[in-house]
């Protein structure tokens, strides 16, 4: 087969991992920068171009697009896909999970557990935001962040009406959730292929930190889900219609709660805490489901 990453940097692990898993499994790969790429839109034969060379005949796709280029690079993968090539993640469904608010309200539709979320534009619904999320403690989330960036922990109420106002002053967009205090700033990422969690880990936040990012400095372990965790990582992904996902969960009293979907989910953190072959398993599904014209949410939104 002919595979296809959208990537911009060929030496990153995730990328660096899912070529060697490419060519370990006997198919040819190729790494595309989107934003290097321009089109030829037309109703007869849409194509690509990267450097000069037009992409033809690439069987599959896997989107590696970062949350900066999410706009271009969805763009250039809804090419492909009129293009009949076979993509890992569909253009619909990353654009659906980078939308930290229409996630929440793709998962609040199908009725999976999440953080009771607020959201306003105004700073005199402040009040009656943080009573509609349970009070302080809250957390504070820029809409736009990623990696844990602009993300506030607000202890008391009137640190939260003073973080939320500064934000609305510079017109960020924002929302309000309740901190879940029993997880311990901790959670749990669910690797989900298919209809299937591959591998799971608890990431814990460093020490005084909320965030558990690895990139803030959490670290990653094994750890053993529960059959309604693992449920609950399967519908998350699939509300949003990804193939392959990692789901974010909180342990609270009420059960697990979904904090994100990632529709570019990273390898390195999941892969060295497990031990798994995550990327040969991501080369394995393209395998058994890669035939042309099988997008199927044309025209959803």
């Amino acid at each position: 087969m002919k595979i296809g990453i959208l990537s911009r940097n060929s030496s990153l692990y995730s990328t660096r991992r899912l070529i060697e898993a490419s060519k370990e499994r006997g198919h040819e790969v190729k790494v595309i920068d989107a934003l290097r790429c321009y089109m030829n839109i037309n109703s007869e034969l849409p194509s690509i171009h990267f450097k000069g060379e037009d992409l033809v005949d690439f069987d599959a796709i896997i989107p590696r697009i970062g949350a900066s280029v999410t706009f271009y690079g969805c763009a250039v993968l809804r090419q492909f896909e009129m293009m009949g090539v076979f993509p890992v993640n569909e253009s619909v469904a990353i654009t659906r999970s980078r939308d930290k608010l229409r996630s929440l309200q793709l998962l609040s539709r199908k009725g999976i557990g999440m953080p009771v979320t607020g959201f306003a534009s105004k700073p005199d619904d402040v009040k009656d935001l943080l009573d509609m999320v349970g009070g302080a403690p809250v957390v504070i989330k820029l809409l736009e962040g990623t990696q844990g960036i602009g993300v506030v922990l607000a202890e008391t109420r009137k640190a939260a009406e003073s973080v939320i106002e500064a934000f609305m002053g510079l017109k960020a967009n924002i929302m309000v959730q309740e901190y879940i205090k029993e997880a311990g700033g901790a959670d749990i990422r669910c690797f989900v292929i298919g209809d299937r969690v591959i591998a799971a880990m608890k990431r814990q936040g460093a020490e005084g930190e909320f965030r558990s990012n690895l990139h803030r400095g959490g670290h990653a372990s094994l750890i053993r889900i529960t059959p309604e965790e693992r449920k609950t990582a399967i519908d998350a992904a699939k509300s949003m219609g990804l193939g392959v996902a990692g789901v974010d969960l909180l342990r609270s009293s009420r059960g697990p709660l979904v904090m994100e979907v990632n529709s570019s989910p990273g390898l390195e953190g999941i892969e060295k805490a497990t031990g798994k072959d995550i990327a040969g398993m991501i080369i394995e599904h393209i395998e058994k489901n890669a035939k042309p014209q099988r997008t199927r949410t044309r025209g959803k939104g």
